[in-house]
């Protein structure tokens, strides 16, 4: 890369999952709107078509009079193609369909457990990473073949099997993790001190945290804003509208997909002391069925469970969009996301410094009451080509001991997956919080699944 007055403008990214109808959308406007960085992006996806659109669609995006960030959209037929010479590696894929995920999140209901996501944690969790990790072993490889130097993005979930997957093929690989539910959390904190407080235009960077915790299972210990502490204000909220939840307007929580009170937070707070920092969608599914017990217990919660019904009729309006974009029927309205993806690829190129959670091993011992082996969310200082992760403190004993079935799950999937091995599935199945079944129902359930599942899983799974 060519450093030029405070600019780099020959940049390269491989985009893995290029073909994608929303967060490509999300990440070329994002390009588009930062001056410092242009350079080529190279779209791979095994739907070659969904790729060719997004190239029309990105090029639009960059010869938009308000971009400022030139780049150029290629393209590429292979791995090998899209990763040689890149500088950096957005990886962001779909593991199978829909349909796939629609036994993830759905057939577990036949035995009573319900799932708000079903793509990190549960049986929907666990069930997709049995996918997703062969698929990221090939990536890994290719990465370590081909761009060996190269900085990796990770998007797709589960994020915390991803990121290790990668670790365990190559090492040193230069991989992290990026997720924004601690931006949303940090958030709900900026309006509860424009509420509370009295103050206007509080914005979401100016929430100081500590963050602690695995990916949508991640907490905040610490949070001020401007030298005041954030915790008796949080807790004089709560106190106070416990019931109501916080929302901007009135939602109808049982059909609303991605909405919540954050009564589930108020909720944790009280118990444990510190907040949890994700949306309650996904804090639910990592403990007991306390908020997911049935539908009715969702809703009183104030939240929702994302359909993958839901899912597939949005995937057909995004088709529809991608269309429209393609032909010209519909203009492209560039805004910027919130992310700080492009943020943390130019303080990589050394164009800045930038304090961020991110989802990387725990070998700089970040949570030192967690194993050096699970992947940990915590804040890191990203710099010139560099990521020195911040030492977060230890977990309070409580928050370890919820965490410790996760970080256990994790390491029993991984080896399950790398090697058809069907009674280490079966131990993390049945250790999830979620899964309160008979042992009998557990195996059933979890053989029904694979089975629903075997298309994109390896020769060893084929027999169950």
């Amino acid at each position: 890369m060519k450093y030029e007055k405070n600019q780099m403008r020959d940049v390269t990214i491989a985009y893995i999952g290029g073909g994608s109808r929303g967060w490509a959308w999300t990440f070329m406007k994002d390009l588009a709107l930062e001056p410092a960085l242009g350079g080529t992006i190279r779209l791979y996806d095994i739907d070659k078509e969904a790729a060719e659109a997004n190239a029309i669609i990105g090029k639009k995006i960059s010869s938009m009079e308000e971009a400022v960030g030139q780049w150029d959209y290629v393209v590429s037929d292979s791995l090998q193609e899209a990763l040689t010479g890149s500088d950096f590696v957005v990886i962001s894929i779909l593991p199978g369909t829909f349909d796939e995920m629609e036994s993830d999140v759905h057939a577990p209901e036949k035995y009573g457990i319900y799932q708000s996501v079903g793509d990190t944690a549960g049986p929907g969790g666990m069930i997709r990473a049995l996918r997703t990790i062969p698929m990221f072993v090939e990536i890994a490889e290719a990465i370590k073949a081909y761009a060996p130097k190269a900085w990796v993005i990770n998007y797709t979930n589960p994020m915390s099997l991803c990121v290790k997957t990668l670790y365990h093929v190559f090492p040193e690989i230069k991989a992290f993790g990026c997720c924004h539910e601690v931006f949303g959390t940090q958030k709900l904190l900026a309006k509860l001190v424009e509420e509370e407080l009295g103050i206007k235009d509080v914005q979401r960077h100016e929430i100081e945290v500590n963050v602690l915790g695995l990916n949508h299972f991640t907490w905040f210990d610490k949070a001020s804003y401007k030298g005041i502490d954030l915790f008796p204000v949080f807790q004089n909220y709560i106190d106070n509208h416990f019931e109501e939840g916080h929302a901007e307007r009135d939602f109808n929580w049982a059909n609303n997909t991605f909405a919540c009170a954050h009564r589930v937070k108020f909720d944790l707070f009280n118990k444990y002391g510190c907040i949890a920092a994700a949306g309650d969608r996904h804090l639910a599914e990592f403990m007991p069925p306390i908020y997911l017990k049935d539908p009715e217990t969702v809703t009183s919660w104030k939240f929702g469970l994302t359909t993958v019904a839901w899912r597939k009729e949005d995937l057909k309006q995004r088709l529809e969009k991608s269309r429209k974009l393609v032909s010209g029927e519909e203009e492209i309205k560039l805004e910027a996301s919130g992310e700080e993806g492009i943020l943390l690829i130019k303080a990589l190129c050394g164009l800045t410094r930038v304090i961020s959670n991110v989802n990387i091993p725990n070998t700089s011992l970040q949570i030192p009451n967690l194993p050096a082996t699970a992947i940990v969310e915590t804040n890191a200082v990203f710099s010139r080509d560099s990521i020195a992760p911040v030492v977060a403190g230890n977990l309070t004993e409580e928050l370890r001991e919820l965490m410790m079935p996760h970080v256990m799950n994790h390491e029993d999937v991984l080896k399950a997956a790398l090697t058809c091995d069907y009674d280490r599935m079966l131990t993390a199945f049945g250790r999830d919080p979620l899964v309160t079944t008979s042992k009998a129902d557990t195996e059933e359930l979890l053989k029904e699944m694979i089975r629903n599942t075997k298309k994109y899983l390896p020769e060893g799974w084929q027999n169950i």
